[in-house]
């Protein structure tokens, strides 16, 4: 068995709930699992085993490995065939799950995790771990399933291409359609060349939309030979793509968006409309981003 997902636990709903669409997503790959606790030792107020002051198994180590093996059979009831391996890591879940990015394939997590704050809707490690990490990061809410479209946001943009080959991988490997959606308003879209020298600013009417559908159209070239499989649905919106976006993801089983856009900041690892959509989407959200080297 290749490949290699892993899968945050910390004992939440939304952990478990990741536990249970990464088991689905080693199965769909063929990939292993690995289940991993990261835990920091100044902030725990457990002793690490059994002590005289404990009751025999109630130590750290003991509630830890219970709420392991309790994801464990979590996965094993949605991917009985996959094989499933339990780590336990000291170190912050951020730290820990970025180093472990380095030799998976996928890393999924939960939307919020028991330590964070009320009214949150995304966790702080969610969201760094979106920016930091070195595959694809799906970002799961405690509510999971449907059997709507991949949703794909496409900017045009050379960063957003991993997120492009991801979502076509993952729309072949779920058998789903794959809803390619591409926003633009006339503050956003490229201006094209001047059909009258003596006014630059004159465009024939129309040639704006043109423009962008052109975009979107070669934003896909090559993906459709390569996953001949995958049934396409291309759409050009005129509007805001946060907008957009949250609303189509009513009726998708994933969104996938990149990292930064064409219209991010220079050395902003997680862009503005990721982020939006990792807190406001109504599906679970996947971002790919541009990593080079691995290493």
């Amino acid at each position: 068995m290749s490949g290699l997902v892993v899968v945050g636990v910390d004992g939440s709903a939304t952990a478990l709930a990741a536990v249970e669409t990464a088991a689905q997503e080693a199965q769909w790959r063929g990939a292993r699992l690995r289940l991993v606790y990261a835990f920091v030792l100044p902030t725990l107020y457990a002793p690490l085993g059994p002590s005289t002051l404990d009751a025999p198994g109630s130590g750290l180590r003991e509630s830890v490995g219970r709420l392991l093996t309790e994801a464990e059979e979590r996965a094993a009831g949605v991917a009985p065939d996959v094989q499933a391996t339990q780590v336990l890591v000291e170190g912050d879940p951020l730290t820990v799950l970025e180093e472990q990015s380095r030799t998976a394939d996928l890393v999924v997590v939960g939307s919020r995790g028991l330590g964070g704050f009320l009214g949150l809707i995304v966790g702080s490690t969610a969201v760094r771990l979106a920016a930091r990490a070195r595959c694809p990061v799906v970002v799961v809410r405690e509510q999971v399933g449907g059997t709507g479209p991949i949703l794909l946001g496409i900017d045009g943009s050379p960063a957003g291409a991993a997120a492009i080959d991801f979502a076509f991988a993952e729309a072949e490997l779920r058998g789903a359609a794959l809803r390619a959606v591409h926003c633009w308003t006339t503050w956003n879209a490229p201006m094209p060349p001047p059909q009258d020298e003596s006014m630059p600013y004159a465009n024939e009417p129309g040639a704006l939309e043109a423009g962008e559908k052109r975009l979107l159209s070669e934003a896909l070239a090559g993906r459709r030979e390569k996953f001949p499989a995958v049934r396409v649905e291309p759409e050009v919106v005129r509007g805001g793509t946060r907008e957009a976006l949250i609303e189509a993801s009513r009726s998708a089983q994933l969104l996938v968006v990149g990292a930064r856009g064409r219209g991010g900041f220079t050395g902003l690892l997680l862009g503005s409309v990721s982020q939006a959509m990792l807190h406001h989407a109504h599906c679970t959200v996947a971002v790919a981003r541009d990593t080079g080297s691995r290493r």
